[in-house]
């Protein structure tokens, strides 16, 4: 069994009305979370819809980079 490793970059919205993960016309996803953006408590809910949208654990999503950006890179363990 191969298991792939995927690098995404997403553009989160921290503090949004409905969570949701969707994608620009660009293919980049756009993550809307009802967190706010204090002490990672969007980084941890952005972690879990990707981990829900991509039908893998929480375990196998990792932050790469941008914990305080908007911007974030996530490694996919699938």
């Amino acid at each position: 069994m191969y298991d792939q490793i995927m690098k995404i970059t997403v553009i989160v919205h921290p503090g949004a009305r409905r969570e949701r993960i969707e994608k620009d016309l660009l293919g980049t996803l756009h993550v809307y979370v009802n967190q706010p953006p204090l002490e990672g408590k969007a980084n941890k809910a952005t972690r879990e819809a990707l981990a829900d949208y991509f039908k893998t654990s929480k375990s196998n999503v990792k932050l790469i980079s941008g914990a305080k950006s908007k911007y974030k890179v996530f490694e996919l363990q699938l």
